[in-house]
């Protein structure tokens, strides 16, 4: 087990103005912001808590990206709810009204061999900082992106400019090959040896690459983030169990060794809620 960094708390107050937007998707919005302090100390794996008006409800968020030099973090975030709506509706030149982090603790990055990243849905944006710090590490690595339709593909280019290969599998054939994320994780697994691999995506989705790679006994870490809630291990909405124990994830993770997480515990807590949320 590797020793937890110091979580780095900074709050950045009243320059937390949007740069730039792009949509990626109907429902997906990468947002440019400015934040400079968390710009320069934020590493993979790390994570902000948005909120937007004064009364706006706490959202957690993975950086998916930083520039140190134009003091910048990347968000990228899936409309689901009011909440994520307000901050999908925003514009360049409109400002977040609290932007706090970086959160969490960073992942752990180590020059391992092959390492395959496999990436489902909105979880590819926190896939990318990861990516790119096991390359910039000496990895060779092998990106694997899924999604229902092309059009749900995103940060493809940025894949592919840090990583040695990206395979993509969407589940109507209609890009790249027809077929699941762990399609493609076990086509790489079957040619190759794998010393790592990394998911992040849908709970069902990491709970079957986990499956997977437990039969070829590849080390696998998962990152939890479509859990969290308040960002500070406060609430306790975030509980999950992993080895046995109890493990908040805002504070203990984001990431955690996958065959040692309670899928099956996690997906049930997620829906826990389905009424509410859709009210």
């Amino acid at each position: 087990m590797q020793p937890k960094s110091k979580t780095n708390y900074q709050s950045v107050y009243l320059m937390n103005k949007i740069v730039s937007k792009e949509q990626f998707s109907a429902n997906v919005v990468k947002l440019e912001v400015e934040a400079p302090m968390i710009a320069r100390s934020r590493k993979a794996g790390h994570f902000v808590i948005v909120k937007v008006g004064e009364k706006g409800e706490r959202i957690p968020l993975t950086i998916a990206g930083a520039d140190k030099e134009k003091g910048t973090i990347t968000l990228v975030i899936q409309q689901v709810g009011k909440s994520s709506q307000k901050i999908c509706a925003l514009n360049v030149g409109d400002e977040i009204t609290d932007l706090v982090g970086p959160l969490g603790q960073a992942t752990h990055v180590e020059k391992v061999g092959t390492v395959v990243c496999a990436g489902g849905g909105v979880g590819v944006a926190p896939l990318l900082p990861i990516v790119e710090a096991f390359h910039k590490a000496g990895n060779r690595v092998i990106v694997v992106l899924a999604a229902r339709t092309k059009d749900l593909i995103i940060l493809e280019e940025q894949m592919k400019a840090n990583s040695d290969e990206v395979i993509i599998m969407t589940d109507d054939g209609s890009y790249g090959t027809k077929g699941l994320v762990t399609d493609g994780v076990e086509s790489v697994i079957k040619r190759e040896k794998v010393d790592l691999c990394v998911t992040i995506g849908p709970a069902i989705m990491m709970k079957f690459v986990a499956a997977l790679t437990k039969k070829y006994e590849i080390p696998t870490v998962s990152s939890l983030n479509t859990i969290m809630v308040d960002g500070t291990g406060m609430c306790g909405a975030c509980r999950v169990t992993v080895g046995g124990k109890t493990k908040f994830v805002c504070v203990d993770g984001p990431e955690f060794d996958a065959h040692q997480v309670d899928f099956d515990e996690m997906i049930m807590r997620l829906g826990a809620y389905r009424e509410q949320e859709k009210k």
